[in-house]
């Protein structure tokens, strides 16, 4: 539902620039805050592996070291090594995931940026052609 206010049209078109350019704001911003959230979601997924790694190390040398029988130890000599194994397979997969999110965070111009950059161009494309 759009309300239709009693405004004179040179004020009607300065606010809709306005609003405009704030929309522009906001959308940089959502941006740089999806760029974060990405960032903290690939940390807390780190975390989750490396919480699974360790409980996977613990529970082995718990088990041996309650036990201290035969079966026991070739339960730790199972599940020790896999906890060290997903522990490196949650580092290799932070790490890569962690590139990729730099790689996107520099590579990311702000429509303000862009747009600055576009006139210099243009300008210096005028200035070449004369």
């Amino acid at each position: 539902m759009e309300y239709e206010f009693n405004m004179a049209p040179e004020l009607r078109e300065e606010v809709r620039k306005e609003l405009k350019v704030k929309e522009k704001a906001n959308a940089e911003i959502k941006d740089a805050l999806a760029i974060e959230r990405t960032t903290f979601a690939n940390e807390r997924t780190f975390l989750a592996y490396l919480r699974t790694s360790l409980s996977l190390v613990i529970v082995g040398i718990s088990l041996h070291q309650f036990f201290n029988t035969a079966l026991s130890m070739w339960v730790a000599v199972f599940l020790i090594p896999l906890g060290v194994v997903i522990g490196a397979i949650g580092y290799r997969k932070f790490t890569q995931k962690r590139a990729f999110i730099r790689r996107k965070r520099d590579a990311y111009v702000p429509a303000k940026q862009m747009l600055a950059l576009l006139k210099a161009e243009k300008a210096n494309q005028l200035h070449v052609s004369r």
